[in-house]
């Protein structure tokens, strides 16, 4: 099992930081005024963008990060040092008299209607690039790591890319580059370019198909013209390939259903970065990244990846359904960012029968992904008698994880599953039999209780009766 502690990181990133923010509402009807959706509003967020989303995943990661960027005194300049201040991340902003690079998204029953931009690109002026190389200069010895964000906004000019990589170099530390443009001059002798193929097909000059055979062509000229020692191009669903002095690596991708490709490049960038100042060699920073990238554009917006749903991806462990109660809580919430509505049902569950599929499929209907506690062997002796469970807790889990209507199964030692609905923090708390909502446990976690009635005939304990009696 690889390990996923970054805390010895320090990444530096330069760049071009923005603000996201989001619009999110329903869609029931079509303006009078023009044929477009009129969305009703029912949350407004705000995100970091470009370098700042960057520094955003570093500190998901718990590395340590420090940002060098512009911003201006407005509104959205001091939204952005709000968040970094909320994730303990330092910063040195210069003020081009610019306002602050904003992006406002307006997403529509999870589906993004249109972006507006606010911004004006103004050139960095003599001074505050001699303070921005200052700053670099001081603490270059001080970072394991450093990432040029290239948005084309002003900050990253041939003079601070080419001081930047020059002073790391010099530190020994190595460079990577977020690329932006056509002519790549500005980023030679960076450790790691990582461009996606149409904007390796800019700076070669030509559309270039996202096959094989093309993209390792094209970047083996560009990797050599401009004497980078790691091109590594994102490909989409068709993964990353890396390509060095030494030939070329393709990863296949591990996203497993696409919601949003908003800030993937980044959360590459950053946990490359990440990786590497924790010590990681480039073909497992590369392999981490991948994972990274196939988590985030399962969710919506520029959300950021962390360790700890990154150490399940690159360790395979959320491709089983069995999952331990200890992460069952973090699970729920990477699905309900996807905008998975989330059902919780439980119960012992030992000889499975048509009763307990019949109300299996009725909850997961109510929602998009079912998760089931289980009661443990102790916990079912405790509530059940000395003779029970018939089939121990792991043959049961198998039993169930088999079933296509349960997605994640979590077995728990309690009498009841107070804890795990805590944790999950169900949109449905599905509960059979003949309980009043009132009297469900966990119910107070939920967003609503729904009683499920269980088929006349089957029960467990019939069944358990009718073996004993000779009756089958």
């Amino acid at each position: 099992m690889k390990s996923m502690d970054f805390s010895k990181a320090r990444v530096f990133v330069i760049g071009d930081i923005m603000l996201d923010r989001y619009y999110y509402g329903g869609v029931s009807r079509i303006s009078p005024e023009a044929p477009v959706p009129v969305v009703a509003v029912e949350s407004d967020i705000f995100t970091l963008g470009g370098a700042g989303n960057v520094a955003n995943n570093i500190a998901g990661l718990k590395a340590e990060c420090r940002i060098f960027a512009s911003a201006a005194g407005d509104s959205s300049g001091r939204k952005l040092r709000s968040l970094l201040d909320g994730i303990n991340t330092q910063y040195f902003f210069i003020d081009t008299g610019a306002p602050t690079t904003t992006k406002l998204r307006i997403v529509g029953e999870k589906q993004q209607i249109v972006r507006v931009d606010f911004e004006e690109i103004r050139p960095v002026s003599p001074s505050s690039a001699d303070s921005f190389k200052n700053e670099i200069s001081k603490y270059a010895d001080e970072c394991n790591c450093v990432v040029i964000s290239d948005y084309g906004k002003g900050i990253c000019t041939p003079e601070i890319c080419g001081f930047t990589i020059s002073e790391a170099k010099k530190a020994g530390k190595p460079v990577i580059v977020d690329p932006k443009g056509g002519d790549w001059s500005k980023y030679r002798g960076a450790t790691v370019v990582t461009p996606n193929v149409k904007e390796l097909g800019e700076v070669a000059g030509a559309h270039i198909k996202n096959n094989d055979y093309d993209v390792v062509f094209a970047g083996r000229g560009i990797r050599e013209k401009y004497s980078i020692e790691y091109l590594v191009v994102t490909r989409s669903e068709k993964g990353i390939t890396i390509i060095s002095g030494n030939g070329y690596k393709h990863i296949p991708t591990k996203a497993r259903e696409v919601f949003d490709v908003s800030g993937a490049g980044d959360t590459v960038v950053a946990t490359m970065a990440a990786a590497l100042g924790a010590g990681f060699g480039i073909e497992d920073a590369v392999e981490t990244a991948n994972a990274a990238a196939g988590i985030v554009v399962g969710k919506i917006g520029t959300a950021p990846i962390n360790a700890d749903e990154l150490g399940f991806a690159v360790n395979c462990l959320v491709h089983s359904k069995l999952v331990s109660p200890s992460k069952i809580g973090m699970i729920a919430e990477n699905e309900r960012r996807k905008g998975k509505k989330i059902v919780f049902t439980n119960g012992c569950f030992d000889i499975l029968h048509r009763g307990h599929v019949t109300y299996l499929k009725k909850a997961a209907a109510m929602g998009d992904l079912l998760i089931v506690g289980l009661n443990s062997d102790a916990s079912v002796r405790r509530l059940k008698g000395g003779g029970r469970p018939v089939n121990n807790e792991a043959d049961r889990a198998e039993v169930l994880s088999a079933l296509e209507s349960v997605d994640y199964v979590a077995v728990f030692d309690e009498d009841t599953p107070l804890e795990l609905v805590k944790a999950v923090k169900p949109d449905i708390l599905a509960k059979g039999g003949d309980y009043n909502a009132c009297d469900v446990v966990g119910r107070e976690y939920a967003k609503r209780v729904s009683i499920i009635d269980f088929v006349d005939g089957y029960s467990t304990t019939g069944t358990i009766n009718k073996l004993n009696g000779g009756n089958i």
